[in-house]
């Protein structure tokens, strides 16, 4: 999109961010009928990526999966807009920490330590972020690929960092980890993006041989941080609760592929408890392993 594309869409981003929840809803009910009905986009992605992760389901058990992940979808790409201007209080109650998550962060902030969390692409992981921020003590780095358009680039990091959160540029991390290791935080690592074939770790992923980003596992033992779970739960349309338990305490005391591994089938568990979010139109596998 050009300049003057992006300036002339920027008012209408911020009406539907400031639209209330009911209607704001319904403008993805809109969205929804556009994407799923009219437009198509992706669905023999999704229903591709549904059939080979669920080969034990029937075909009318796959397109209601569907249905409700285009639902979602569309919500969440409508929730992330909600973040330029929903408010501190707003974005506590819609997503939230339950106490034993709480309990968590509060006892490595006490012991001065340092960890790592580790999630998917389930959930409004945009919304976590920023709650975490608000409601945790620690200062919060997210790991981002910046955009391509520099304009929609900037606008995403407003949003992201609206609440206090950081950004490290994925090329960046280890130098700006290593930068700030006398700083007690967490950084936040989207461990189900595809890594190029050659060097990962794989594994058994969904029914289907995966390649798994080492940099979570290679970072946590090099900086010795304890490693954490997140899993973001949708309660209901527009409420989530995040959830947190420790994957790792000692990382340097870990076999090779053990992290990896671990919270591989962690965010494996999650997406078949509520597979509707998760982020399937994306080209999970498209590279396959060599045998």
């Amino acid at each position: 999109m050009s300049s003057i594309g992006f300036y002339i869409s920027l008012p209408l981003l911020y009406l539907i961010s400031i639209l209330p929840f009911p209607l704001f809803y319904l403008v993805s009910d809109g969205v929804f009928f556009l994407l799923y009905r009219v437009i198509g986009y992706r669905k023999k992605v999704v229903y591709e990526n549904l059939k080979k992760s669920f080969p034990e389901k029937n075909h009318e058990e796959l397109k209601a999966i569907e249905k409700k992940f285009y639902k979602y979808l569309c919500d969440l790409f409508l929730e992330t807009l909600k973040t330029l201007t929903i408010s501190k209080e707003e974005a506590i109650k819609r997503c939230s920490f339950n106490e034993n998550t709480k309990t968590i962060f509060k006892q490595l902030y006490d012991e001065k330590k340092s960890c790592i969390l580790v999630m998917g692409h389930y959930g409004n992981w945009e919304w976590a972020g920023n709650s975490f921020s608000l409601i945790n003590p620690q200062q919060l780095y997210v790991i981002y690929h910046p955009l391509s358009n520099k304009h929609f680039d900037k606008l995403m990091y407003k949003m992201r960092s609206r609440f206090g959160t950081k950004l490290y540029a994925m090329k960046d991390t280890m130098r700006e980890m290593v930068r700030n290791r006398h700083e007690i935080n967490a950084t936040a690592f989207i461990a189900d993006q595809t890594p190029s074939p050659e060097g990962a770790y794989w594994t058994t992923f969904l029914n289907q041989d995966t390649p798994v980003f080492w940099g979570t596992e290679k970072i946590a033992q090099k900086l010795g941080y304890p490693v954490v779970y997140v899993t973001v739960n949708r309660i209901k349309r527009g409420y989530y609760q995040v959830n947190t338990e420790y994957l790792v305490t000692d990382p340097k005391n870990t076999k090779e592929g053990e992290i990896s591994e671990l919270h591989t089938k962690k965010l494996e568990k999650d997406i078949i408890a509520q597979p509707e979010i998760w982020l399937w139109s994306h080209r999970r596998w498209k590279y396959k392993r060599n045998k």
